[in-house]
């Protein structure tokens, strides 16, 4: 996993360079990554790209600062659950599913705040960490407050390497 405190520093830009690196040598990945999506110079949210180029919203600035009860946020962002999970749950499963004489590399870029309003999403991890047939490629934060208990777990794992990028 690669971890860092800030925004920005290059951790989806090293897991893209790494990704197409890997297929590049025939070996399969399949996964997701986070995009930054910007308006007129500025950052409005944060798309999820499939390796297989399927792209959906994860998150938007929302002008309304009210909050409904069915709404998950992040700051400024809304997170839309629904695409988040359309998109990445049927892609674990599958890679979950798939046989052990078939090695796979699962990119998740990232397990972050916006991603764990999913316990669909976090019962998919788990399951993809304890597979045998399947190693994770992936991003998580440092925790700047209260830890994230699946970051938290992930951390501590003993099968896990952590580079922190600065």
């Amino acid at each position: 996993f690669v971890s860092s405190l800030f925004l920005g520093v290059g951790k989806t830009t090293l897991i893209q360079k790494v990704t197409q690196a890997l297929k590049s040598s025939g070996v399969p990945v399949d996964g997701f990554y986070t995009e930054e999506v910007r308006e007129g110079g500025r950052r409005t949210g944060f798309d999820v790209v499939t390796l297989s180029g399927k792209r959906g919203p994860l998150s938007r600035v929302s002008s309304d600062s009210s909050t409904s009860r069915r709404e998950y946020r992040v700051g400024q962002y809304v997170v839309d659950l629904v695409s988040f999970e359309q998109l990445v749950l049927p892609m674990l499963r599958n890679v979950n599913h798939g046989s052990n004489a078939e090695k796979k590399i699962c990119v998740i870029d990232e397990i972050g705040k916006m991603e764990l309003f999913s316990q669909a999403f976090i019962q998919a991890v788990r399951q993809t960490l304890t597979g045998s047939g399947t190693m994770v490629l992936g991003t998580i934060p440092i925790p700047k407050g209260k830890p994230l208990d699946l970051v938290e777990e992930i951390r501590s794992r003993k099968d896990v390497k952590v580079f922190t990028v600065s």
